[in-house]
């Protein structure tokens, strides 16, 4: 999961379809408030930042973040183009640093190259070994339909897997499935992981796009 935090509405709308556009999962927010709850609760693979937000600054934040040992890669977006400003930055621990205005393409493209030199993400708790997934030790029970999804969604490392992925995936090139049988079936997998104590969205859907293991 890609965190995104940036208060205008127009640039938001704009990069948030670009990167979910490349099968990207992406957590927006306009808020720095919003921004650090969410990152409390679970480490993002990758995180773009705004610097200038309306609760605080994106440089503190990032400041912050390296403090307390944070090493997940940060992008760090600004309409400040002056050389000092970008020095500040990546002296204080960015990855990387774009300035406004940009192009989606690059902006997609960078992100792309720091994830490519994040860790490869874990899924805390979750454990597939042959025909039987467990979290944090209880069986979950799972068809072998379900336990098909569930794998396809993990080795997918947080990317969205669109249904007719999913169907290639968990039923086979051949099958006569619809997208309703990936809804059915996703619907009951999320229940069994949130009864096991995986969270609300341990399965997140993504409008028009599809699903992603979020964990």
């Amino acid at each position: 999961m890609i965190l995104f935090l940036e208060d205008d509405p127009a640039i938001a709308q704009t990069v948030r379809f670009a990167l979910e556009r490349e099968g990207l999962a992406v957590q927006h927010h306009a808020w720095l408030k919003d921004a650090r709850a969410a990152w409390a609760q679970q480490a993002p693979r990758c995180a773009v930042l705004d610097i200038g937000l309306p609760d605080g600054s994106g440089l503190d934040w990032l400041r912050e973040l390296r403090q307390q040992g944070s090493t997940t890669p940060i992008l760090l977006l600004s309409a400040r183009g002056e050389e000092l400003d970008r020095v500040l930055g990546l002296e204080l621990g960015a990855d990387d640093y774009l300035c406004k205005p940009f192009s989606p393409r690059e902006l997609v493209a960078r992100v792309r190259g720091l994830l490519r030199r994040a860790p490869t993400p874990a899924a805390p708790g979750l454990r597939i070994e042959g025909q039987q997934a467990r979290w944090n030790g209880q069986a979950l029970n799972l068809t072998r339909r379900e336990l098909a999804l569930l794998q396809a969604l993990l080795a997918a490392q947080g990317r969205i897997l669109s249904r007719d992925q999913l169907l290639d995936q968990a039923w086979g090139t051949a099958s006569e499935s619809s997208d309703r049988t990936v809804d059915t079936h996703i619907k009951t997998l999320r229940a069994k992981l949130r009864e096991a104590g995986a969270g609300e969205e341990a399965i997140r859907t993504h409008r028009g796009l599809g699903y992603a293991l979020e964990l």
